[in-house]
């Protein structure tokens, strides 16, 4: 998931992105209006996390000129102040959720998962292929009974895999698309991390998921 936060406070700022990241998340932040509405108007993101008090643009200005575009992009405000007033201009305005600061981060991340439920519809929690299953909302992972361990960064790339099965992806398609790294053609960062989840996920298990193309990439073989 790809989350764009607009805060202005560099703790703050900081914190969040530190604390999505370390739950799987893909992170753009910025501490100031205007760069955040630009981003928020030229790229693809799945929430955005916007401060109200902002330099430049407004996060409520940011809101109206979003939902005036018809841009459906989740919105979770941020405030310092709890004015009722406030809440409900931004609510009124088109927003999807907000939270009052201070905030635990894990509430963050649950008001994540609800607003892009809701703007989903019924978005899937659960992604399967053979008898390995992944529940995005409680983070479980198993193969048959076996429960398996992952890594933020394990779990981000299989759950890529799950969500294109048969499809072959290249090494730098992994890099930009699931760690949003700027690819470096020398790193063994994907082979290290391929093996890694291969080892856990395919380990002695007859059905082989994980499959090297020679030269190409790799891909998620899904059987009935």
């Amino acid at each position: 998931m790809k989350v764009l936060v607009i805060e202005d406070e560099k703790k703050i700022n900081s914190l969040i992105r530190k604390g999505l990241e370390a739950h799987g998340f893909v992170v753009d932040s910025t501490q100031h209006g205007d760069e955040g509405y630009l981003l928020a108007t030229t790229r693809s993101y799945d929430v955005l996390i916007l401060d109200i008090m902002l330099p430049g643009r407004d996060g409520l200005s940011i809101l109206r000129n979003l939902r005036e575009k018809k841009v459906a992009l989740p919105v979770i405000l941020l405030t310092a102040r709890s004015e009722l007033n406030e809440r409900l201009e931004g609510l009124n305005l088109g927003a999807d959720d907000y939270l009052t600061k201070p905030f635990f981060i894990d509430e963050l991340i649950a008001r994540i998962h609800a607003v892009t439920r809701r703007a989903a519809g019924a978005i899937q929690s659960i992604l399967s292929a053979s008898d390995l299953t992944m529940n995005l909302l409680t983070r479980e992972v198993r193969r048959g009974t076996t429960m398996i361990e992952l890594t933020p960064r394990e779990f981000a790339l299989l759950e890529h895999l799950l969500r294109t099965p048969g499809r072959v992806l290249t090494r730098v398609q992994i890099c930009e698309q699931v760690w949003d790294y700027n690819f470096d053609p020398g790193t063994n960062l994907v082979e290290v991390y391929v093996q890694r989840l291969r080892k856990k996920i395919d380990g002695s298990a007859s059905v082989k998921l994980i499959e090297t193309i020679r030269g190409v990439g790799y891909r998620l073989n899904a059987p009935a």
